[in-house]
């Protein structure tokens, strides 16, 4: 969204970053033309950033995961790094001999 010099101004004035504006105008919740973004809501969120954080780590220790999903159906789910084509080649010559 376009900033006009007056807003440029004031963030100026108040030492509130382009980018805090942004936040409230992504997260905050909309009252007739105003934007609102309160403290209780952005603690609202941090925990739900920390939440999120957290799930986030459990997915990275375990190397990643995939999802298989086919017409709005989740069907199965591994971690990333279980297929290996080796491996698999070398289970089809012991199969074959």
């Amino acid at each position: 969204m376009a900033k006009t010099r007056h807003i440029h101004k004031r963030m100026s004035q108040r030492g509130i970053s382009s980018r805090l504006v942004d936040l409230v105008s992504q997260f905050g919740m909309d009252h007739g033309d105003k934007v609102i973004l309160s403290r209780k809501n952005t603690e609202a969120l941090i925990g739900a950033v920390d939440t999120l954080k957290s799930q986030l780590i459990e997915v990275q220790t375990k190397g990643g995961l995939v999802v298989v999903e086919q017409d709005d159906h989740q069907i199965t789910v591994y971690p990333l790094d279980s297929y290996s084509r080796k491996k698999a080649k070398e289970g089809d010559r012991r199969v074959l001999h």
